[in-house]
């Protein structure tokens, strides 16, 4: 066999090789995002989110377990990169899972192959460009799964809805376009429209990258991405990576 041959036989192997592995890779992330999609609830865990907010009914828990999973969801897609949580009423949830601590280990570990650290709620600020990455990141997958423009939203998805909704107090209140309420001087609105603007902080970071990408830590049990966080010194509304 000539040695052109043999070439072009490695080359053929190594495409082979490279198209098998993505097709594994994409079966592998089809399979944790439906995971995620119909895991049941650990038992009494929606209760617990009825005793922190008394007036919730099984129709308001319903609906921010639904948020929750469109953040785990938005996570997974986002190619395992840092994440920051937009909604005050989610996150509770999500901390009251966490105290099931064999269960939230064992979603981690079938949904993302990681452990995800929680991250405390936190709204989209001028100079917090740490946090602000993480909520760009999870605008846009949470965009993208409802089919929603990004740059120009004309409705906010559920996560970034339901403080609003659900009238949580000292919740986190987005609107898709802030333009009416800025002319009218209200300058603190959180807006959907904002997350694909550098007016806020300077930069866009977070807004569409990494999407759909799955890394190679993420599934070889790595971290959550902490350089991404930008490290330390960002303040209480960093939302990186911390623990409970």
């Amino acid at each position: 066999m000539s040695g052109f041959a043999l070439v072009a036989m490695g080359i053929a192997l190594a495409v082979a090789i490279f198209l098998l592995l993505q097709t594994r890779d994409k079966m592998r992330e089809a399979g944790r995002a439906e995971f995620i999609r119909t895991y049941q609830w650990p038992p009494g865990l929606l209760d617990k989110l009825a005793e922190k907010h008394p007036r919730f009914q099984r129709k308001e828990t319903a609906l921010v377990s639904q948020g929750l999973r469109q953040f785990f969801m938005a996570y997974l897609k986002g190619g395992r990169r840092y994440v920051a949580m937009p909604s005050q009423v989610a996150d509770d949830l999500w901390h009251e899972f966490i105290l099931y601590t064999r269960d939230y280990n064992a979603f981690c570990k079938q949904a993302f192959g990681q452990f995800l650290h929680h991250t405390p709620a936190v709204a989209l600020a001028p100079e917090k460009r740490e946090s602000n990455a993480g909520l760009r990141r999870i605008w846009w997958q949470c965009c993208k799964e409802e089919g929603i423009n990004a740059k120009n939203p004309s409705r906010l998805p559920l996560l970034f809805a339901l403080d609003s909704k659900l009238k949580i107090p000292n919740g986190f209140v987005y609107h898709s376009n802030c333009e009416r309420l800025r002319r009218g001087g209200d300058a603190t609105a959180h807006c959907g429209g904002d997350f694909s603007s550098s007016s806020v902080d300077g930069g866009t970071s977070g807004f569409g990258d990494g999407d759909g990408n799955v890394t190679a830590s993420a599934d070889s049990g790595g971290g959550d991405s902490s350089s991404d966080s930008g490290g330390g010194g960002c303040g209480g509304g960093c939302g990186g990576g911390g623990g409970d």
